[in-house]
């Protein structure tokens, strides 16, 4: 069996559906990859006492993971997931952005529906599909609600399996000779709270090129 590597799952967490849907997708990734991909959830991280800490926790287990997946749903991205995005793109980490949300925005004419500020860094796969259209088909077989969810989750997990197989097989764009320096930045430029953190990224670092991820 292939390695098992750890995908972070990124996207707005406030609400029961936000949970419930990016657990969902975990599971279903996991069963589709026969264990291949591990998701590594933000919200089942230790909520720390204040939000400096949370984001902190957030960037570090973005960090320490193979590669990720950032939920681009709403007519308006999260904030939040668009920054650790680009925390991932510096850190030359294997992507994928996933739009389930069948309307159109941003202000790409023909092109990807969101701000165009977000759009084509390398190392980086789309996944786009319209989640009603494949509810609704499943629907029609007669299936339940509730079966048609899981039959829509279970595309949407295959689609972005796929998507990450092609994107972890593309070459690191990150020189060599300076992501040491890049990596010992990304420790420090955050202003995490918790000491021994930039040792952390460091260590971060040599792991993924000793595993040939970067």
């Amino acid at each position: 069996m292939s390695e098992t590597r750890s995908i972070y799952l990124a996207g707005e967490l406030f609400s029961a559906k936000h949970l419930a849907g990016n657990a969902a997708l975990a599971e279903e990734m996991g069963r589709v990859s026969e264990g291949r991909f591990r998701c590594v959830l933000p919200q089942d991280l230790p909520q720390g006492a204040s939000a400096r800490r949370i984001r902190d926790e957030d960037l570090r287990a973005l960090m320490r993971c193979d590669a990720a997946v950032f939920h681009y749903d709403g007519l308006e991205l999260d904030s939040g997931t668009v920054v650790e995005y680009l925390f991932a793109k510096f850190a030359d980490m294997p992507a994928v952005l996933l739009r389930t949300d069948f309307r159109n925005a941003g202000d790409q004419a023909g092109g990807d529906p969101w701000n165009l500020m977000t759009s084509f860094y390398p190392r980086t796969e789309t996944v786009r599909l319209n989640s009603m259209e494949i509810y609704q088909e499943a629907l029609r077989t007669g299936a339940g609600s509730t079966a048609a969810a899981s039959e829509m989750m279970r595309r949407v997990a295959g689609e972005v399996c796929a998507a990450l197989e092609k994107v972890m097989g593309q070459p690191a764009v990150l020189p060599r000779a300076i992501g040491a320096a890049v990596y010992e930045w990304l420790g420090k430029m955050p202003g995490f709270e918790e000491a021994g953190v930039a040792e952390e990224i460091r260590e971060i670092y040599a792991e993924k090129v000793e595993r040939g991820m970067l």
